[in-house]
């Protein structure tokens, strides 16, 4: 979540002190390689507008509205079944850097797992007419 006065950078590079928590792995992977060695090399800050074109951010809040707008977001979130969120959100980091394939089988296993811990019933909901035309509750 960002606002207009959001600014994201690697600032530490105008210091000469190199990354080592992965930024230098998981920027390129994020926004690719020219986008994130020109962060990298120059320390150059990056506006909100570049942050949403480039993937930095997908949500974007009034000014000093950032934390009421995340934690919006938060209650949105929370309020679906946690099992199949949690599955979907796990399969969606673990297929990186896997074959469409493997990244498909390891999806199928983790959406067993969750569909074990109560998605029929959720699914029931929905073939009852729960959640049609924007109308989501949960029972």
């Amino acid at each position: 979540m960002i606002d207009d006065s959001t600014m994201f950078g690697i600032f530490s590079r105008r210091w000469g002190v190199p990354m080592s928590d992965g930024t230098t792995v998981r920027l390129p992977r994020l926004i690719g390689s020219a986008r994130a060695l020109d962060m990298l090399i120059t320390g150059r800050g990056v506006g909100a507008d570049d942050a949403m074109a480039w993937g930095l951010a997908t949500r974007r809040a009034p000014n000093g509205g950032t934390r009421q707008a995340a934690e919006d977001l938060a209650r949105q979130i929370a309020k679906f079944p946690q099992f199949a969120m949690r599955s979907d959100r796990l399969s969606a980091y673990r297929q990186a850097g896997l074959t469409l394939e493997t990244a498909v089988a390891e999806e199928k296993a983790l959406s067993l797992a969750a569909k074990a811990a109560g998605a029929q019933s959720g699914a029931a909901r929905f073939a009852a007419g729960a959640s049609r035309h924007g109308q989501f509750s949960k029972k």
